[in-house]
């Protein structure tokens, strides 16, 4: 048996250590303001995460979670990308206390020259303090950045950007995506699972495709999105276990909760999208399991239903879940 600590095991584990002293009723305090912010309702030109406390707030309360989204976007970017291709490099923008970093450790083996970029300073000394407690992210430069029109990055071969948009006014969020653009070979923007999350990817996916950029995930495809706008929206779940900590600081007493998200995946480089995307959690029934996909050649959404008599396809069905690729490798 490996006695290797994951990077999720060992994010939990300095999370704990660093936030053991953290009284709950004032984490309380401050997750009910950021909750806000994180559902995208009041975009702002200043930093969210104000203070040491806000910070320790955010990082109990949502760095678990942004993990798991971002991981999740960032596995569906490594399935479609060449088999032998790992970032060499990574911009992390408005990375916080830096949990798409860790993401990335937990997609991608090996040591890589990382940045990111925030403009709050207390969620970089966070950061900073977390990164210590991972190999592969000691060296990580966390350096302080206005998130907004006036951004430049340096190139690398992953740009990442999560739950930041909602942060922002339309033309920083342009702005944003247009300089990751610019730098990355591949970027990924991930953001909260609301109907106005989507709109900010769809709006963010149209820019890359713009820039000449191929859509690896989670569409099938580079055509528009076949959903009506105002009809629904297109997001996926992710499920994120709660510490102790977590479940203090906004009560509840299950063990874990489901991270609801929104992304696009895409490269410069070419790239091997899924054929088709579960993008609704499976109907399990007597002898079939139905399957809401958006698919391609013919870019739109469809119900497949997958019966007993489909052989192996049947139990690849009854095992799939809400954001993979259909058909499964192999099938």
């Amino acid at each position: 048996m490996s006695d290797v600590v994951s990077p999720a095991e060992t994010l939990r584990t300095a999370l704990a250590g660093l936030l053991a002293d953290l009284p709950p009723r004032q984490a309380a305090q401050a997750v009910d303001r950021l909750i806000a912010n994180y559902r995208g309702r009041t975009p702002t030109d200043a930093p969210v995460l104000r203070d040491r406390a806000d910070v320790a707030a955010y990082a109990a309360y949502r760095m678990p979670a942004t993990f798991e989204a971002v991981r999740s976007a960032l596995t569906a970017l490594a399935d479609a990308a060449p088999a032998d291709w790992a970032p060499a490099s990574h911009v992390d923008v408005g990375g916080g206390t830096g949990a798409a970093v860790w993401a990335a450790s937990a997609t991608w083996d090996g040591k890589r020259p990382v940045t990111v970029l925030d403009w709050a300073d207390p969620a970089l000394t966070l950061g900073r303090q977390l990164a210590a407690a991972l190999p592969q992210l000691t060296e990580t430069d966390w350096r302080r950045a206005r998130i907004g029109s006036a951004l430049a990055l340096d190139p690398a071969d992953l740009v990442t950007v999560s739950y930041v948009l909602n942060e922002l006014t339309e033309g920083d969020r342009h702005a944003v995506v247009d300089a990751a653009a610019r730098a990355g070979q591949a970027v990924v923007i991930v953001e909260p699972g609301t109907p106005d999350g989507y709109t900010r990817i769809i709006e963010a996916r149209t820019r890359l495709l713009a820039a000449g950029f191929h859509i690896a995930a989670p569409c099938p495809h580079g055509a528009p999105c076949p959903i009506v706008p105002g009809t629904d929206w297109c997001h996926f779940s992710a499920r994120v276990s709660r510490s102790s900590l977590h479940r203090q600081v906004k009560g509840g007493s299950l063990a874990y909760e489901d991270e609801k998200f929104s992304y696009v995946a895409a490269t410069r480089f070419d790239c091997s999208p899924a054929a088709a995307r579960v993008v609704r959690r499976p109907q399990i029934r007597k002898g079939q399991v139905l399957l809401d996909l958006c698919g391609s050649p013919e870019p739109g959404l469809a119900r497949e239903t997958v019966t007993k008599r489909h052989g192996a396809l049947y139990k690849a069905a009854r095992d799939a879940d809400w954001g993979d690729a259909w058909p499964p490798a192999g099938n």
